[in-house]
């Protein structure tokens, strides 16, 4: 009998969209034979996660806990079209998701993290899951990436747009964490999802960025870190986000200073399929 390598379960895995331990009974059933492996997915009711491996996953949601404003979680699930993506079942399963990804060391590990018991049933791994939610709701998904944040001497806030579209963690150090701090740092949340800032402030930048792009960087930070961003929200359109925080601390008897930010957007950098509902009818047909 040949050997099963962890390899070649990643590769059927991918290939098909099946559950891991599912592709290893497979290849272990076949003796290693790729092919048969995946006859052997489609035999055993997996056919439709099998054909829908191919497809693109560009759409879906950002997604975003936060647990006693200290523990936060973003995460981005895709599914093929914008339909799905606001569908109760699928915005069900995110959240389910996000409930995974909180505890999860494996933010930059994705095959670690499909490996990972599913919270919700022990006797399935967080691929197995995904792989069952691909054949019932009828499109390829696709878990692409997760990040966590814990807050060690402040707090964290999340912002959801578009119904998903962008979402926003944002950690700050405070001594003071209450509805009115957090509410200055919803805003600026805000402001994150729409100017989508590469930087938290003038000392995160590169100096091989700064020669790049020199020209733009010195419109909008004139080499002063408190002139790095105007706050949108400002009656005068003048104040800077430093100076909106500045004045918030001082109300509250606090000093907020921003530590780190995570942006997802949904489909960021990925190739979006064209549809042409003709030739998908007459492939139907087969025309």
């Amino acid at each position: 009998m040949a050997a099963i390598s962890a390899k070649m379960v990643k590769d059927l895995r991918e290939m098909t969209g099946a559950g891991m331990m599912d592709c290893k009974k497979a290849l272990s059933a076949t003796d290693g034979d790729m092919d048969k492996a995946v006859e052997f997915l489609r035999e055993k009711g997996l056919a439709a996660a099998a054909k829908k491996a191919g497809r693109i996953a560009a759409e879906g949601i950002v997604y975003a806990v936060v647990k006693d404003d200290t523990k936060a979680t973003i995460v981005e699930v895709n599914s093929e079209t914008d339909f799905v993506a606001k569908n109760a079942d699928f915005q069900a399963y995110v959240a389910e998701v996000a409930e995974q990804t909180i505890n999860s060391a494996n933010e930059n590990d994705m095959d670690a993290f499909l490996a990972e018991t599913w919270n919700k049933d022990a006797s399935k791994t967080v691929a197995d899951e995904l792989s069952s939610k691909t054949a019932i709701i009828g499109e390829k998904l696709s878990i692409r990436r997760f990040q966590n944040i814990q807050a060690a001497d402040g707090c964290v806030v999340s912002y959801i747009h578009g119904g998903g579209r962008i979402g926003v963690l944002l950690e700050a150090a405070t001594a003071v964490v209450n509805d009115t701090v957090k509410e200055a740092l919803k805003n600026v949340a805000m402001q994150i999802a729409a100017l989508k800032p590469m930087y938290l402030d003038r000392a995160s930048v590169s100096e091989e960025f700064i020669e790049h792009e020199k020209e733009i960087l010195l419109a909008q930070i004139k080499n002063d870190p408190k002139e790095a961003q105007v706050y949108v929200k400002a009656e005068d359109g003048k104040q800077s986000v430093a100076q909106y925080l500045a004045d918030v601390s001082k109300a509250e008897g606090t000093t907020i200073t921003l530590k780190s930010f995570v942006r997802f957007e949904t489909g960021e950098g990925m190739e979006k399929k064209e549809e042409n509902f003709a030739e998908e009818v007459a492939k139907q047909m087969g025309m």
